[in-house]
């Protein structure tokens, strides 16, 4: 089974996972370049992924429920407000997200290829 770790280590990342387990947060979006720099494939729906934390301990099982290629200025409310972050805008959504990427080194415009995740979560046991 594959892995997925939302956000970077430390407070995102425990803050992020809490809101999967909540049932809060059922999508997520990530970079396309990341896919190609790691060497991944992208999720299938269907396909099961051990959600991680910092110490690479499972802590939920993620079942992919959609997949969509899209640029930046193509997430939809819907997608954002599924991210369940407490973004009150699509607006706020973009900003957000504009400042995480550039503060991890890859800042986005417009046209950046997004990879858009919806999934539904299941709590390891013991996690």
């Amino acid at each position: 089974m594959r892995a997925m770790e939302l956000g970077s280590p430390g407070e995102l990342r425990a803050r992020l996972n809490s809101l999967v387990l909540a049932g809060r947060k059922t999508a997520t979006t990530g970079l396309l370049a990341e896919y190609a720099e790691e060497t991944e494939g992208l999720e299938f729906v269907g396909e099961r992924l051990a959600l991680l934390s910092d110490d690479g301990r499972s802590v939920a099982t993620l079942e992919i429920t959609g997949v969509e290629q899209k640029s930046f200025a193509q997430v939809t409310w819907d997608h954002a407000l599924a991210e369940g972050e407490g973004d009150t805008s699509l607006e706020e959504w973009r900003a957000g997200h504009r400042r995480f990427w550039e503060r991890e080194g890859t800042p986005v415009d417009d046209d950046t290829p997004l990879v858009c995740l919806t999934f539904r979560a299941e709590a390891t046991a013991g996690g």
